[in-house]
């Protein structure tokens, strides 16, 4: 117990510590600012060359947005969530050595180039996260979670980061055991953090682009509106599951992009009566 204890202690301490460095000291290796860069970046093009003209630059739910993207990409880390996965990651090593499991890489990889190896984790991860997306639309319980980020009304680069914060702990939990048995041999994929938030942010911009031939490669504005469009063809979960690749859906049948999409209607079924305050957003899915 006093091992657990001093983990929390170093898990918040250690946090804190990162997270005030971020603020006060910028860096190129700083995701606190390249966070704020890149939305800026992103929120100006939308202002400049708006795809939806008639939507507001200040759209509705803005600010609230920019608080989830900030909340789920700091604070929820600072709250808990890092002390609780360093809990986690203890017990999963503690419970493998009673197996005496001292590493559970399957594939070694750090002798490959490092573009090799980040290219590999990237799509390994983004294949992952396309699964679980999945499974947030197919799993009623999970579904009450995301319906977060699908009660967005109108489409802007901040509704990327609009999600509960229960959706982390699904995501990272169910990504570690795999990502784990592959041995990059890197600690530092800052390159692919920073791709996968522009590619994220950009998917949902009021943006009118598609990226031409490589849009069956790249998740895009015009594809992912499609993800927030209120009508779903019959019987469907869920269309376009893509985080940041969108070939997963051309290979597994899941793409869906009927038309233009400018002027859909966003949302899910019932979402008139689905909270507009943040506080009872998040307790939504335990109230049900």
């Amino acid at each position: 117990m006093n091992i657990t204890w001093k983990l929390i202690a170093d898990s918040y301490s250690g946090y804190w510590n990162y997270l005030t460095n971020e603020i006060l000291y910028p860096s190129w290796h700083n995701y606190f600012y390249w966070l704020i860069g890149i939305s800026l970046f992103i929120w100006l093009l939308e202002i400049i060359v708006p795809w939806r003209t008639n939507q507001s630059p200040i759209r509705q739910d803005f600010w609230m947005d920019g608080f989830y993207m900030f909340f789920n990409f700091f604070l929820f880390s600072l709250i808990g969530y890092n002390a609780l996965s360093n809990i986690g990651v203890q017990a999963f090593t503690d419970l493998l050595a009673q197996f005496g499991i001292k590493n559970i890489s399957a594939i070694e990889v750090s002798s490959w180039p490092k573009w090799l190896q980040l290219s590999t984790m990237f799509i390994v991860a983004d294949f992952i996260q396309w699964n679980i997306h999945r499974m947030l639309h197919r799993i009623p319980a999970l579904w009450e979670f995301h319906k977060v980020h699908h009660s967005v009304k109108e489409m802007g680069f901040a509704a990327h980061l609009r999600f509960h914060w229960a959706e982390t702990i699904i995501y990272k939990t169910i990504q570690y055991i795999p990502l784990s048995m592959i041995g990059f041999g890197l600690t530092d994929f800052f390159l692919i953090h920073i791709l996968a938030i522009s590619i994220g942010h950009l998917n949902h911009s009021n943006l009118n682009v598609n990226y031409g031939p490589l849009k069956f490669l790249l998740n895009n504005p015009k594809m992912h509106i499609w993800h927030h469009s209120k009508e779903l063809p019959a019987g469907s979960f869920g269309v376009n599951y893509g985080i940041s690749l969108s070939i997963w859906d051309y290979i597994f049948g899941t793409a869906h992009i009927p038309g233009d999409g400018r002027d859909i209607d966003l949302g899910f079924h019932g979402d008139e009566k689905f909270p507009k305050q943040l506080t009872n957003q998040m307790l939504y899915p335990f109230r049900k």
